[in-house]
């Protein structure tokens, strides 16, 4: 039999790759293959190419290549699952060890980073573009995946491991108000509102006065409705607006809080997202950012995200995020990094998502079911052995807006959480 070129890089590749567990590889040809071997708490996994294009594809581009073939059914997975693919393969290859896949040359990387760069800008018009790719694919598939108490697509916050995911998107919520040290009455802006779960939990348990602002039409239609079901419509109110063209109309906020928004602001508008903050808060307000983050420095959105995904989407550092606040003299006076609690989320949306899968087809079709499930599989692995964890970053523009000790924030949970 013989063997083409891309065939024997792929495999000489995933004997690389593959050493604890283990990955069985039928080719299309009907070559068999098996890489690694059994190890406790690693998955075993049986995988079939239904075309000899395949190892080509993935040697190209791992990430990009990978899931295509998997969305198009071109990579058949015979025993196990999309997530336990993806495990195997990522817990193999753990951010602390330093490996990763096979490098797609100087030329292409070089050439990925500048048409990312290019797409990452994020104008006013393009973000909205790209916000809809994502959030205006319809309100009924986030409603069978999320929390249906507060439809949180951001991680929660799991101080037991005992918790639903509910419980743990209300501790989430609880977690983040207590560092804002919030007073009846007061004017807080929640930017990049999703569907409102937010600005209404702050409403019905600070008392305060919320506007939500989205970019997503979905998104405002449902968190106008959920915000009248919860009785705060007097006390929240939603537009869709960009924060750039909010500033310029000259409002000010005692209190901003933005959760999952700031990874679609694009590394180049990082300091005018900033700015835009701070113009927008009052002398002595208190701005909360709650964000993906990069464990390590700055790099670029692999190709599969940006292009199925996140268009235009960045996952930040700590030193771009901090060295971009720091421009427009907001001080950060609290950072807290949660490493494990995103990976804890994904995993109970994926089972959910699993759990309706035929309502998932029906909306939309397989090819999507298995873009869905394989973003939700690639993104914990990233949380479980890769590079990311999620930032929260506490900002004042004065040093005394806030209390010296940070007793105040544990006092403000429990109060919240009881």
């Amino acid at each position: 039999m013989t063997l083409t070129m891309s065939a024997k890089l792929l495999d000489a590749m995933l004997k690389r790759m593959v050493t604890r567990g283990v990955l069985e590889v039928t080719h299309a040809d009907g070559r068999h293959v098996s890489f690694g071997s059994p190890t406790p708490g690693y998955p075993e996994i049986a995988i079939r190419f239904t075309d000899r294009r395949v190892p080509r594809d993935v040697i190209s581009n791992p990430r990009l290549g990978a899931g295509e073939a998997y969305m198009d059914g071109r990579i058949v997975i015979e025993r196990g699952d999309v997530m336990q693919f993806v495990q195997l393969v990522q817990s193999n290859r753990p951010w602390e060890e330093g490996v990763d896949l096979g490098d797609p040359g100087l030329l292409r990387t070089a050439r990925d980073r500048i048409a990312f760069m290019v797409r990452s800008f994020n104008k006013p018009g393009s973000s909205k573009r790209n916000v809809s790719h994502h959030y205006d694919i319809g309100n009924e598939l986030y409603e069978l995946m999320l929390d249906q108490e507060h439809m949180q697509y951001s991680c929660a916050y799991w101080p037991s491991d005992n918790m639903t995911l509910a419980e743990a998107q209300e501790a989430k919520l609880a977690h983040i108000a207590s560092k804002m040290d919030l007073s009846p009455g007061q004017r807080v802006l929640d930017i990049g509102c999703g569907w409102g779960g937010m600005a209404i939990y702050l409403a019905r348990k600070t008392q305060a006065q919320v506007l939500g602002i989205t970019l997503s039409e979905e998104q405002l239609a449902l968190a106008r409705k959920r915000a009248e079901a919860a009785g705060v419509s007097d006390k929240v109110r939603f537009e869709l607006v960009d924060y750039r063209d909010l500033a310029k109309r000259g409002e000010s906020f005692d209190r901003i809080v933005s959760v999952g928004m700031f990874e679609h602001v694009g590394v180049p508008q990082y300091t005018t997202f900033f700015r835009n903050c701070a113009n927008l808060l009052k002398e002595s307000g208190v701005m909360l950012l709650h964000t993906i983050g990069r464990l390590d420095g700055p790099s670029y959105t692999d190709k599969f995200t940006d292009k199925y995904i996140f268009p235009g989407g960045y996952i930040p550092a700590l030193s771009e995020t901090v060295a971009a606040s720091e421009k427009v003299r907001l001080a950060v006076t609290d950072v807290e990094i949660l490493r494990f609690h995103y990976a804890k989320t994904l995993r109970e949306w994926y089972r959910r998502c699993m759990e309706h899968r035929d309502e998932i087809v029906a909306m939309y079709d397989e090819r999507f079911f298995r873009l869905w499930t394989f973003y939700l599989s690639g993104s914990t692995a990233a949380f479980e052995n890769g590079g990311m964890c999620n930032f929260q970053l506490q900002y004042v523009r004065k040093r005394d807006s806030l209390p010296i000790t940070r007793g105040y924030m544990a006092q403000a949970e429990e109060a919240l959480n009881a």
